[in-house]
């Protein structure tokens, strides 16, 4: 039997590492980048910088209202997943013609406001439907219920009567009659939403703020690990990587810190 020697001892090092870094590094579409940026521009650089370690990204307000729809176009020729999160909130017709009319960009989700009511999400979700017949792609339409900005002190200023966790509740509870696919809450509220809505309803939570980054403006938060030990479905993370000095290091600290964390 022959002794491995220092040649053979380096390579297998090399192969271990590279092959951890292989599986720490390649992207989870679980975690969804948030495009916060006002340019096609400065998109274009975070989505090309990022390369493979991201398959999927958010394009909110400031993207969309900035660069329309040629934002998801060129995300799409890249090969990426597109939640647009324009929260819509309307009368029913407004917001079913409004799905309508983004759902032929090949869009993977879409937000409305929970509190929007139940004709609202259900046209929402028949526009859907109808997109996807027409289209032979439908989008998964998800209802914002409380934003990750509010605590109980401001969220009592606006009128709330029922605590935060509470109304979350009531509101998956509705969107999950209304046949919307989804909702987007608190990592906080994942777990009680995980059991009251079964696990074929989408859970996508803001407010993720890995074990190296700041909370800044979102007050119920978590880390990765815990939103999806909790019963997340999806990851939105904006701050912590396209601020990061290091973006790729980021995500790969993140993907790390989910694996490492995995229950």
């Amino acid at each position: 039997m022959r002794l491995p020697n220092k040649t053979d001892i380096i390579k297998k090092t090399a192969f271990e590492k590279r092959d951890y870094m292989e599986r720490v590094c390649s992207a989870d579409d679980r975690i969804i980048a948030a495009l916060d940026v006002d340019s096609f521009e400065k998109m274009e650089s975070i989505v090309e910088e990022l390369g493979e370690l991201v398959s999927f990204y958010k394009v909110g307000m400031e993207l969309y209202y900035a660069e329309g729809s040629k934002t998801m176009e060129w995300l799409h020729e890249k090969g990426k997943q597109v939640f647009l999160d324009l929260k819509m909130y309307d009368i029913p017709n407004t917001v079913a013609h409004g799905i309508s009319a983004v759902s032929g960009l090949g869009i993977d989700l879409i937000t409305i406001h929970a509190g929007g009511g139940r004709d609202m999400m259900e046209a929402a979700v028949q526009a859907a439907d109808e997109a996807g017949r027409n289209n032979g792609r439908r989008p998964k339409i998800l209802a914002v219920t409380v934003l990750t900005s509010f605590d109980e002190t401001v969220w009592k200023e606006t009128g709330g009567l029922l605590p935060i966790e509470s109304q979350v509740f009531r509101l998956a509870k509705l969107a999950k009659e209304c046949g919307v696919d989804g909702v987007v809450a608190s990592p906080e509220e994942a777990k009680g939403i995980r059991e009251l809505c079964g696990n074929d309803f989408e859970i996508v939570t803001p407010g993720i703020r890995p074990a190296f980054a700041d909370a800044d403006d979102q007050k119920r938060i978590a880390t990765p690990a815990v939103a999806l030990n909790n019963g997340a479905t999806r990851l939105v993370i904006g701050r912590p990587i396209t601020k990061a000095e290091d973006p790729k290091k980021a995500v790969r600290m993140i993907l790390e810190e989910i694996r490492e964390n995995k229950k």
